[in-house]
């Protein structure tokens, strides 16, 4: 009797261990972003999605287990030649993500691998349509381009490539050393070429300064010579406006009495100097009878004075 219930609990036992184990194998979690592709006796039976997933043990399996998430692989370096033959060492960086779990699994034996390599001859084809100095100022277009051929190439395989991004374009040391002479031989001309531009501008400047200076000269010259005659012509307006005021008061006074007598005074001391000159230029002066008497030159000159004041 012991014999038998030991019997039974082990059978009881084992079948708790079973259905455990069972149930184990029946509930499957799948994490997020990703999916899990199971078989059922080798053959394609559902694409199981994140979450709560049952399966039957011993019967269906997991064959593949994808990521969803986008994902960057190192595309390694490779040799392509440009359009102008000359060969550039060149890598870059693939961004992608897997769209559709089985397309990437049954479509082709490795995803990774095949986007690598398809990378990589889409980078030759694209540089060889380009030349050296249009590789590195088109570098974005390039991306560009590489990444809508590989997509149209991928597609079969549920790859779709998000963007492609180019690390290191190296060109053979030979065309280094060139472009490098070509820029050194660039900056030296825009050195010469800034040179005479300022030594042109100076000579410019100084050009307009020594014109400047020579207007500015001549206008001085012309202003102080105008001020020059100004001042002449107000100078000699003044001497004529002061004789003509002596003279005028010279006549006022000739009309008194005592004018009279002044320049008659005058008329005398003149005359006496006039004989004292002669007589010291000439031994000899003849004089006419009355002259030595020096009332009758007076009365001449008065005679002359009155004269004058009638045809006033």
């Amino acid at each position: 009797m012991e014999n038998l219930l030991n019997i039974v609990f082990s059978v009881e036992a084992f079948a708790l261990i079973f259905i455990l184990v069972v149930l184990k194998k029946s509930i499957i979690f799948v994490p997020q972003n990703r999916a899990w592709l199971v078989e059922r006796f080798g053959k394609f039976l559902a694409t199981k999605e994140a979450g709560l997933n049952f399966v039957v043990p011993f019967i269906d399996r997991v064959a593949a287990d994808r990521s969803l998430k986008e994902q960057a692989i190192d595309v390694p370096s490779q040799s392509a030649i440009t359009r102008d033959n000359i060969t550039l060492s060149v890598d870059g960086v693939l961004y992608f993500r897997v769209l559709d779990p089985y397309k990437a699994t049954y479509g082709v034996d490795d995803y990774i691998f095949a986007v690598t390599q398809l990378a990589q001859t889409t980078m030759r084809s694209e540089l060889g349509k380009l030349e050296l100095d249009r590789t590195f100022e088109e570098r974005a277009t390039l991306n560009i381009n590489i990444v809508q051929a590989i997509n149209e190439a991928a597609e079969p395989w549920g790859i779709q490539v998000m963007r492609y991004e180019i690390k290191d374009i190296t060109p053979p040391r030979s065309v280094m050393d060139a472009m490098e002479a070509q820029m050194k031989a660039e900056r030296v001309k825009r050195a010469q070429i800034l040179e005479s531009e300022g030594n042109r501008q100076a000579a410019i400047n100084v050009a307009e300064g020594a014109k400047q200076a020579q207007v500015l000269a001549a206008e001085a010259d012309k202003t102080e010579q105008v001020l020059n005659a100004e001042g002449e012509a107000k100078a000699i307006l003044a001497v004529a406006a002061a004789k003509a005021e002596a003279l005028r008061k010279i006549g006022e006074a000739a009309n008194t009495v005592e004018g009279q007598k002044a320049i008659q005074l005058d008329l005398a001391t003149k005359a006496i100097e006039a004989k004292q000159a002669i007589a010291k230029e000439s031994s000899v002066v003849l004089l006419p009878d009355n002259a030595t008497d020096a009332s009758s030159m007076v009365a001449q000159g008065m005679a002359i004075i009155h004269a004058m004041n009638q045809k006033v």
